[in-house]
């Protein structure tokens, strides 16, 4: 059995299986992107050793461990058998303990060469903040009113060559109320994490790395601390085009999409856009007039947008440019 660190784990990712031994739980929560779910105990199995380790202590649960794990043995050493190249295969549990160790041993035993995670998970998610913290990236925030066609833009600068990251689409969310809507479900918070990281990590710090101006909520998900505080100090580049594009690029979005998922958006903002608003937005929305629907969004948007954007003025770069059309490869193009 060998021994590796985090950084050699991540290295070997393209070339070598990574089998997660953490219950489907744990794996929900985060895992190292690109692993597989190879769990030792179900979910439910788990909360029975646990309790027993609880009740009666370690030896208890190892010999409950171990009725479990017995009949899955065979399987477990067939499966990995099918999933090693060259007879060699990553593994990681929690902690880098029991679970791994085991797993290891019945692989080892099985005539695999079983290369095990130091410290587990748990060590990976450590290096992960430390990258977050301690890797400096030249980054570039790309600001504009909702409907602006940021991502767009961010797309058409990585098509031609371009480094970005895009927040939105890790986090599986447009960013407003209405930022689920026709979305993936969301990862927890700790998965985006990891997904931010392989992104950084796939990066060169060297050179500008063009990111989108976002709360640090995406939905449901938080940008980690360091990133965001890289992101609070990086030059803003503000971009304006005509309401009428803006409008377009909304339809576009929210067209066809279920109505009853509109609906619901609008509510969580009606105190906001105001009654009034708010019930001229619905008339709309059920009349199938996405453009006019759009138009109310846009009065709290713009205003949320605008006070934002004058908060930030004192404390570092803004340039703003107005553009008179949209075409996202043209202004990519201007931006880079």
């Amino acid at each position: 059995m060998e021994k590796l660190a985090p950084a050699q784990i991540l290295d070997l990712r393209s070339e070598l299986p990574l089998l997660d031994v953490r219950t489907p739980a744990e794996f929900e929560r985060g895992h190292i992107p690109g692993a597989l779910n190879f769990p030792l105990f179900s979910n439910e199995e788990r909360v029975i050793i646990g309790t027993l380790y609880k009740q009666e202590g370690k030896d208890a649960a190892v010999q409950k461990g171990l009725e479990i794990v017995g009949p899955k043995l065979a399987d477990f050493a067939k499966q990995a058998k099918k999933l090693a190249k060259n007879k060699e295969i990553m593994l990681h549990c929690w902690r880098g303990g029991m679970r791994s160790g085991s797993m290891a041993w019945l692989l080892e035993t099985a005539g695999l060469r079983p290369k095990v995670l130091v410290g587990g998970y748990k060590a990976y998610r450590q290096s992960i903040f430390k990258t977050f913290d301690e890797r400096k990236l030249k980054l570039k925030i790309l600001s504009g009113r909702t409907g602006s066609g940021k991502t767009l833009i961010l797309q058409a600068m990585q098509q031609k060559g371009h480094q970005i990251i895009d927040l939105e689409g890790l986090a599986n969310h447009k960013g407003s109320s209405f930022g689920a809507i026709g979305e993936s479900p969301q990862p927890k918070t700790e998965h985006f994490e990891n997904l931010l990281h392989q992104a950084i990590m796939s990066l060169d710090p060297s050179q500008t790395i063009w990111v989108e101006n976002e709360s640090r909520g995406i939905g449901s998900v938080y940008i980690p601390e360091g990133f965001w505080n890289q992101m609070l100090q990086a030059p803003i580049v503000n971009i304006s085009i005509p309401d009428k594009n803006r409008l377009d690029i909304l339809t576009e979005i929210y067209v066809n999409k279920d109505s009853k998922l509109l609906v619901e958006a609008f509510s969580r903002i009606q105190r906001k856009i105001g009654g009034l608003n708010y019930k001229l937005a619905i008339e709309a929305l059920q009349a199938n007039d996405y453009r006019k629907a759009a138009q109310y969004a846009l009065l709290y948007y713009d205003k949320a947008y605008n006070y934002g954007l004058e908060s930030k003025k004192t404390a570092r770069s803004i340039t703003t440019i107005d553009f008179d059309y949209f075409d996202a490869d043209r202004i990519a193009e201007e931006l880079v």
